[in-house]
């Protein structure tokens, strides 16, 4: 599968950026998926539900069915974080996968920057950074697009991935 990912700082707009690709690139006839790492422990399920007592009660999996949607819920326990590899092969195939975070993994990429929030820019020190969406102009040795120009964003990922 075609993977391409959308990294930065926290606030620096990469989950609006990511569904405003997902929009983009869906609407042009693409199948896409997402991935979205996590920093900390977060949680889909709600106490008191029977798929949250099956957790709780120690199921490794849950998996929760109905018409119009299923989720897999994994529990770790003593267990390391899966690679960015072992999740995509979990995923069916599709034209392209969307990746957000996974600052550390190799698979190219656009940082999604804002100047507001005072970070530095990762991509100078970063080639898999192979653009970067800013709010701010900036001279770099890669492109660097509007924040918000979601179609020349997404034109650039999808001629990087040759679609």
């Amino acid at each position: 599968m075609r993977l391409y990912g959308v990294t930065g700082w926290k606030n620096a707009g990469k989950t609006g950026l990511m569904e405003r690709l997902v929009t983009e690139i869906t609407g042009r006839g693409f199948a896409v998926s997402t991935i979205k790492h996590a920093h900390h422990t977060f949680d889909v399920d709600h106490p008191g539900k029977d798929s949250h007592r099956h957790r709780v009660a120690g199921a490794t999996e849950v998996l929760l069915a109905s018409r119009n949607r299923f989720a897999l819920m994994h529990e770790l326990r003593d267990e390391d974080e899966p690679t960015l590899d072992a999740l995509l092969a979990k995923l069916m195939p599709v034209d392209l996968v969307l990746v957000e975070g996974y600052k550390r993994d190799r698979h190219p990429k656009v940082e999604a920057f804002r100047a507001e929030t005072g970070n530095a820019l990762i991509a100078p020190g970063d080639p898999t950074i192979r653009a970067v969406a800013s709010d701010t102009s900036m001279e770099l040795d890669r492109p660097v697009f509007d924040l918000n120009d979601t179609t020349a964003i997404a034109d650039f990922i999808l001629s990087e991935v040759g679609l």
